[in-house]
């Protein structure tokens, strides 16, 4: 049973409005939460469901969209609520009308991210752990990127390779890789950046009056790259959004091999997510590193 009483009556707390909810509609969702539109009272709010277990997954969605929303950079849906009871955890959002992509739009995504990346913090981390998909991302504070990516990115990501099973080669070549890291680093000084964190084109739209929107995020602060590398590890980012970016804020040209870097992350996460489908090419990605060092 859907805990719609219970996520009615907090949007009413929350808004300082009463809402009585006339219709519910399941919409397409991702693969991890159920996602439904709720009415009433002229009123729209789109509504993310899952285990009651799943509570700080939500709370850290929406601190990060907070995070986000207060750069004053890109628009994302606002956070109403987050609550649950017994059986069911929630996040309620702002609902938002999204429209048709645009050439327009796609260049202001690319110089609102550069914006975005722009706004620094002192140290790579968050104040708090998320989740990137269902997987935990360790976010603690760290005065070094190398240090941050190898102890809370990929060498979190092989240990839970190992104990899912994947031994062997991977694990044999990540170690040399995580040993050798500083070699992709010859006189790049990443910058904390403000991060979306899980940036494909999923996770990105445009509003109805064409303007771009970020949703599930996996915020933190690191180097901006690694937002680059993933639009370009699934494609879907046209040509106008990547020309807009660099303008407004050039990629160092190091860049070109440490994208490999960055997108090993991503699969190696979903490797541990979805299964072996996925190890020849995180097997691949890590013997091409490695071959840039030797």
């Amino acid at each position: 049973m859907l805990p719609w009483s219970d996520i009615t009556a907090q949007i009413s707390n929350s808004t300082g409005f009463p809402f009585a909810m006339e219709k519910a509609a399941s919409i397409g969702g991702g693969c991890i939460n159920e996602a439904h539109r709720i009415e009433g009272n002229g009123r729209r709010f789109f509504v993310k469901l899952n285990h009651a277990d799943s509570l700080a997954m939500f709370e850290a969605e929406a601190m990060g969209l907070q995070e986000i929303y207060r750069s004053h950079t890109l628009r994302v849906p606002v956070p109403v609520c987050w609550g649950k009871n017994k059986s069911k955890a929630w996040l309620v959002l702002e609902y938002l009308e999204m429209s048709n992509v645009s050439s327009s739009g796609t260049a202001a995504l690319g110089a609102r991210l550069a914006a975005m990346h722009r706004i620094s913090s002192g140290k790579f981390g968050w104040m708090r752990d998320n989740t990137i998909g269902a997987t935990l991302q360790i976010n603690s504070y760290s005065p070094s990127w190398i240090q941050f990516w190898r102890e809370q990115r990929l060498g979190y990501q092989l240990q839970l390779a190992r104990v899912n099973g994947y031994t062997g080669k991977l694990q044999t070549q990540g170690e040399q890789l995580l040993a050798q890291l500083d070699f992709f680093f010859p006189e790049a000084k990443p910058v904390a950046s403000l991060l979306h964190g899980d940036l494909w084109s999923g996770n990105y739209s445009f509003d109805h009056a064409g303007q771009p929107v970020l949703f599930d995020p996996a915020v933190y602060y690191g180097d901006r790259e690694t937002d680059i590398a993933m639009t370009e590890l699934f494609g879907g980012f046209p040509a106008a959004f990547y020309a807009a970016y660099r303008e407004a804020y050039p990629l160092d040209p190091g860049y070109s091999t440490r994208k490999t870097l960055y997108n090993l992350y991503h699969i190696l996460n979903h490797l541990n997510l979805f299964g072996g489908g996925y190890l020849r090419q995180a097997e691949q990605m890590t013997g091409r590193l490695l071959a840039e060092i030797h």
